[in-house]
């Protein structure tokens, strides 16, 4: 996850694409894979050619139909391809398959909208909870936009302004105490500018000296908003926390 823009660009549903329109490079196999497909050994450059492309086919396939795969019969799939590879003569039009593929995506389509929606209620009435308790703790300091914020270390340095680059390093978690972000799985402090993160990090470190260490509860509209981050970790209407340390300014040392 690259910090932290925010993300307002809808999730687009994509039915079907087969690779044979283009080079795409293989994923690695789920370690809860079943057992492995069982058939005639792979003899000659045709019949490896023939399986490599099927293997294509189907991992796009796979990565497409996220979520919609019980809505698809894998063998009616290898139905089709085979009647189209053959020169067959499919038993639906052109027509008639794109008509049914446009309505298959806007009932799936308002199924994902029916989950976030529920979901981000969910949150909503979470977030509200925590909050409410969290700015009754000893320490914990509420701003009028609602960010919450305690000291764990106050540096001696300069204080950022929102157009500044600054350096940190920070762990991102979930409510449920989930890190889903981390400089150190990047490498190590993150450079970034603060008038192009998240709300709550812009008026959040401004707040902080360099040398200092913050914990911070951002309120979904100083994050994510209802949108949340397409495809995850961060869902609709999330509460988040961040241990942000402010290592330096303009990226010095």
């Amino acid at each position: 996850m690259q910090l932290f823009p925010r993300h307002t660009a809808s999730v687009s549903i994509v039915l079907l694409a087969l690779a044979c329109s283009a080079t795409v490079a293989f994923a690695a196999p789920s370690k809860a894979h079943p057992a492995a497909a069982t058939g005639p050994a792979l003899v000659t450059d045709k019949d490896k050619v023939s399986y490599a492309i099927g293997m294509q086919v189907g991992l796009n396939l796979a990565h497409n139909l996220q979520g919609v795969k019980g809505e698809v019969d894998p063998a009616i799939v290898l139905r089709a391809i085979g009647a189209v590879i053959n020169g067959g003569t499919p038993q639906m039009s052109m027509t008639d398959a794109q008509t049914t593929l446009e309505g298959f995506g806007k009932r799936m389509q308002a199924r994902q909208q029916a989950q976030a929606q529920a979901i981000g209620q969910k949150n909503v009435a979470e977030g509200a909870a925590f909050l409410a308790a969290n700015a009754k703790k000893p320490g914990v300091k509420v701003t009028a936009s609602g960010l919450q914020y305690m000291v764990e270390k106050e540096g001696t340095g300069p204080k950022p302004k929102a157009t500044d680059n600054v350096k940190v390093n920070y762990t991102g978690q979930l409510l449920d105490g989930t890190t889903f972000d981390a400089s150190a799985q990047h490498g190590g402090p993150a450079m970034m500018q603060l008038n192009g993160v998240i709300p709550g990090w812009t008026e959040g470190v401004q707040l902080m000296s360099v040398g200092s260490k913050y914990v911070f509860w951002i309120p979904a509209k100083l994050g994510y908003g209802d949108k949340g981050t397409p495809g995850g970790p961060i869902g609709p209407n999330a509460t988040l926390k961040f241990e942000i340390e402010l290592v330096s300014i303009g990226g010095g040392k």
